[in-house]
């Protein structure tokens, strides 16, 4: 049985098992990564014989970090991502290729809709009823929506909100406020299993999960890095933030909001941050837009989010799909009792 990690900036990692009454007894780890001395490798190896089959890979890597001398060098790979590629040898976590993944194209539509729907696929996915999605958001009216944990009025500022009648959502998952106006950002979720993350800190399943989208915004002119725990920047700033939930029933809802032409002042006005907050969102100056993907690619943000969409179906097995009827009558009813609720908005006040 042979299992493969790529590790988020670094190198690949195989390994070769065999098994016999749930113990391995075999394993071969293999790779284009670097590992000084050479003799490293028989006592990795010789770590992993003797693991239940159902070690876990915090179990492998402590049996590696036992065996192995200070002494040694792993570049490019670490016990951990040996551990991974054992795991899915054994068929308890899985890779891209493993997964059909459903996309679903921009559909314009009330913002609010977009928050829920994260919850209802997410739910569907841990039912069985559909496969892992990529899906972008599309939306008809401006909407501020906040992280799942931020203080409303630490966030928000109310008569800013109400000038410019901008409702506010809190979504499922962490992380920061987001200003959403038609047009002004690109926005993305991805609901996939969590064996797909399996043994990666949620650190490292940021980054992971964001690899295929540094390759779309290569095509677009933007040479993109992670900037941890949870950013997309370019060398002229910030480019995106991303958010994620690990859910009941083994699912992960992990999205990101890019930056394409957000208006700075009226942003300031509705949202409590700094102008040093805000300076690392692609302009010096409040008095300026925040505009890194309009002002870096010079490409319309509908050509763009095709350069992504294309990007993705090229580099996984993809079905391409609608909202179906019943989704979007799950997330109205969420909307209505869920999302608008002052309850739900403004549950850490």
């Amino acid at each position: 049985m042979r299992g493969e990690f790529k590790v988020p900036g670094g190198k690949l990692v195989a390994v070769d098992v065999e098994t016999r009454d749930g113990t391995i007894i075999e394993a071969f780890v293999s790779g284009d990564f670097f590992l000084e001395p050479d003799e490293a490798l028989e006592v990795i190896n010789a770590a992993l014989v003797g693991q239940p089959s159902t070690a876990s890979v915090a179990d492998l890597a402590e049996a590696i970090h036992a065996r192995l001398s200070p002494e040694v060098r792993m570049i490019g790979f670490t016990p951990e991502s040996v551990g991974i590629a054992v795991r899915r040898a054994l068929g308890h976590t899985t890779d891209w290729s493993d997964h059909t993944f459903d996309v679903i194209g921009p559909v314009t539509m009330d913002p609010r809709m977009h928050v829920a729907l994260d919850e209802v696929i997410a739910g569907e996915l841990a039912r069985g009823e559909v496969n892992p999605s990529l899906r972008i958001w599309d939306w008809d009216q401006p909407l501020v929506v906040i992280g799942s944990f931020q203080s409303y009025r630490n966030e928000i500022d109310d008569e800013g909100r109400e000038k410019h009648g901008i409702n506010v959502v809190r979504r499922i998952t962490g992380g920061g406020a987001m200003f959403m106006e038609p047009g002004n950002c690109i926005t993305y979720s991805l609901v996939v299993p969590v064996s797909l993350v399996e043994g990666l800190s949620f650190e490292r399943s940021y980054e992971f999960l964001d690899q295929w989208v540094m390759g779309a915004l290569a095509k677009v002119g933007i040479n993109a890095r992670y900037v941890p725990l949870n950013d997309i920047a370019s060398d002229k700033g910030k480019i995106a933030g991303a958010a994620q939930r690990r859910v009941t029933g083994g699912v992960v809802v992990h999205h990101v909001t890019m930056a394409y032409d957000i208006d700075a002042d009226k942003m300031l006005e509705v949202l409590r941050i700094g102008r040093e907050k805000l300076s690392d969102k692609g302009t010096k100056s409040a008095n300026k837009r925040v505009d890194p993907l309009r002002s870096q690619t010079q490409l319309p943000r509908d050509e763009i989010i095709a350069t992504f969409l294309e990007h993705f179906t090229s580099m996984y097995e993809t079905a391409r799909r609608d909202y179906t009827p019943q989704e979007l009558e799950a997330a109205e009813k969420l909307v209505e009792t869920k999302f608008s609720s002052e309850a739900w908005t403004k549950r850490i006040p």
